[in-house]
């Protein structure tokens, strides 16, 4: 299926198309390689930050795999459960048909961390500091994971006049001749700006393992009350009219906040962050680099190349060759 996606403020109009391929009757669809490459990318930068963390990559993967399983799981059971009628109550096979779509992103952070967190604590993985590296990987995937929204149309708000508000056939099914919030703009800008600013929190002022991971459930749980605010098709609470994902995100946003301020003089860090700030916390030796060389005008040396005082052999030669050359003008 196609879809004419228009921003008449901005004066941009181009068309989507939900399937990428087929092959046979088998549909290869544009949002599923999105969600590909989001996980892609953020298994690389874990990969890349795993040793700054002093997280064994080889124990991580079993961690991962096991909490990609756990976060489709749970984003189906999130999903079904909260889903509005009996469809799924009556005919339960339908919940396996997930290629139909219905999947929740809370559902699915939910399993990432229950599955991912016990594998990791059987792999003997320091558990908080794992949290701390899947938040920015959640980061990540979800800024990346939203642009196929975009392509299916779907997961927008309500009306508005602003200039970037999108108009499509499918908002116009639901918000007849208005522009409406591209929500999934909103939440993949927040959280492409909240890895930036994690990651330089994890890199130079991460004072233990899990502050990373508190101040993720702070930050996306204020971004997901606001932005699921706006939203049009919100799963609701079934006995009480509020939304499932702004209730959840107000919960999230208040335990990380009394989280923060409990463990504010907690300092148990166990890797990462720069050398100021491990020094400062006590567990690094003030006597070596963080990474290990000497940074000098001559460039990088190696401790061995790099010392103020002279080595004796290098004295003796140097007085023998003065001698030397004494004797030769005599």
């Amino acid at each position: 299926m196609n879809h004419v996606v228009d921003f008449p403020g901005l004066g941009i109009t181009f068309v989507v198309q939900e399937v990428a391929f087929s092959i046979g009757s088998f549909q290869v669809r544009w949002y599923g390689i999105i969600i590909a490459v989001g996980f892609l990318l953020a298994i690389l930068y874990a990969a890349r930050s795993a040793k700054k963390m002093n997280i064994d990559m080889n124990r991580l993967i079993d961690a991962v795999l096991v909490g990609l399983i756990g976060s489709v799981i749970c984003a189906r059971l999130y999903y079904v459960i909260f889903y509005p009628g009996d469809k799924y109550w009556k005919n339960p096979m339908e919940i396996l048909k997930i290629h139909e779509g219905g999947l929740a992103i809370y559902g699915g952070i939910i399993g990432a961390m229950l599955f991912g967190g016990i594998m990791a604590k059987i792999r003997k993985l320091k558990v908080p500091a794992v949290l701390d590296l899947a938040a920015l990987g959640f980061l990540i995937g979800q800024g990346v994971g939203r642009w196929g929204n975009l392509v299916n149309q779907e997961a927008f708000g309500t009306a508005t006049d602003l200039p970037w508000g999108m108009y499509s056939d499918n908002t116009a099914l639901v918000v007849p001749g208005s522009p409406v919030h591209p929500c999934f703009l909103y939440e993949s800008l927040l959280c492409f700006l909240g890895f930036l600013l994690l990651h330089i929190f994890t890199r130079k002022f991460r004072r233990y393992d899990g502050q990373t991971f508190l101040l993720y459930i702070v930050w996306y749980g204020a971004c997901r009350f606001f932005i699921e605010g706006l939203r049009t098709d919100s799963l609701m609470l079934h006995f009480v009219n509020l939304r499932v994902s702004q209730v959840l995100a107000a919960v999230c946003v208040l335990v990380g906040l009394i989280l923060l301020f409990v463990f504010r003089h907690k300092t148990s860090l166990t890797g990462c962050g720069s050398y100021r700030v491990m020094e400062g916390v006590g567990i690094a030796d003030s006597s070596n680099d963080s990474d290990g060389e000497f940074s000098t005008i001559f460039g990088d040396l190696a401790p061995e190349e790099f010392s103020l005082e002279e080595k004796p052999e290098e004295a003796s030669k140097e007085s023998a060759e003065a001698a030397e050359e004494t004797h030769e003008e005599k």
